[in-house]
């Protein structure tokens, strides 16, 4: 699936292809093979290789690469283009995206990860390049970069609120929240999905299968939602200006219009793993907590 229609983006470690054929059947709407932070610096060349090997044998997934500026960086965008997998973008920022864009990308879509100060004031070059398809908060980072807990709200919906103002403006799909690290807290993954929906976000980044249903769920519209834009948009093309006592004018119309887009088509798992992959021993759901952006369990 395009980067700009998922909802649900579920992270595994490029060094795990014994986690891939999970990670490819949770039913996320991508796939995401980490070789940054989930990676160890000696498993760098390694972790590349399974994901070429998984590329090359048929697994449709996006890859995030190593940031720009350190060793590995060039030979991980170089191995996305050549089997075109989209391209996350860690430590996204203006510099960040400039340089990647002297790279070759051959038209490979590309999630810029905002996760610094720098980043967030430079959202809105960062969602107007032509790189760019759309941005994600790594919300863990940037609460470490700005010295606060990443559970103070004040300043994470700030930054979520400046992405998805950034993304409207540069005409994107609103962009990606961060991860849940609770792995086993429902309630508060549910807390955090209602939030970031709330404040506009269009998509989680999971850090394991067992959360890819509930957000999958948040994001699309409700039947309730539904019924609603259903009955806007049918008045209006009847002519009818006044539905349930709220008038249908062209800002209550866009907004049906958008509810309508966000249904979730029926599909089956992100995509079908590589036929040669042996079976699956991913992350247990007893897995400890991540403590680092988009790092798996």
């Amino acid at each position: 699936m395009s980067l700009a229609h998922a909802t649900t983006l579920l992270f595994v470690p490029g060094d795990r292809p014994d986690r891939f054929e999970r990670a490819l059947r949770s039913g996320a709407d991508v796939v995401i093979c980490d070789l940054e932070d989930a990676v160890a610096v000696d498993a760098k060349e390694t972790a590349r290789d399974h994901v070429r090997d998984a590329a090359a044998a048929g697994a449709r997934v996006a890859v995030r690469v190593n940031a720009v500026g350190t060793a590995w960086h060039e030979a991980d965008v170089a191995m996305a283009v050549e089997h075109r997998l989209s391209l996350v973008l860690p430590k996204a920022n203006r510099a960040a995206v400039a340089a990647l864009a002297e790279l070759d990308l051959g038209g490979t879509e590309v999630l810029a990860l905002v996760e610094t100060a720098r980043g967030l004031l430079d959202a809105a070059d960062v969602a107007a390049a032509p790189s760019v398809r759309r941005l994600a908060l790594g919300h863990l980072d940037l609460a470490t970069d700005l010295g606060v807990a990443p559970d103070v709200l004040t300043v994470m919906d700030h930054a979520r609120t400046t992405l998805v103002v950034a993304s409207s403006a540069a005409g994107v799909v609103g962009p990606v929240d961060g991860v849940t690290p609770q792995l086993r807290d429902a309630e508060r993954l549910a807390d955090d999905l209602t939030r970031a929906e709330r404040l506009g976000m269009r998509g989680k980044l999971c850090i394991h299968p067992d959360q890819v249903a509930a957000a999958a769920d948040r994001f699309a519209p409700s039947p309730q939602e539904l019924a609603w834009a259903s009955s806007v948009v049918t008045a209006e093309r009847a002519g009818v200006a006044v539905v349930d006592g709220q008038m249908v004018d062209a800002p209550v119309l866009a907004r049906a219009r958008q509810v309508l887009a966000r249904r979730r088509p029926h599909t089956s798992p992100s995509s079908a793993a590589p036929s040669s992959a042996a079976p699956s021993s991913a992350a247990p759901s007893s897995a400890a907590p991540s403590t680092t952006e988009g790092e798996p369990a």
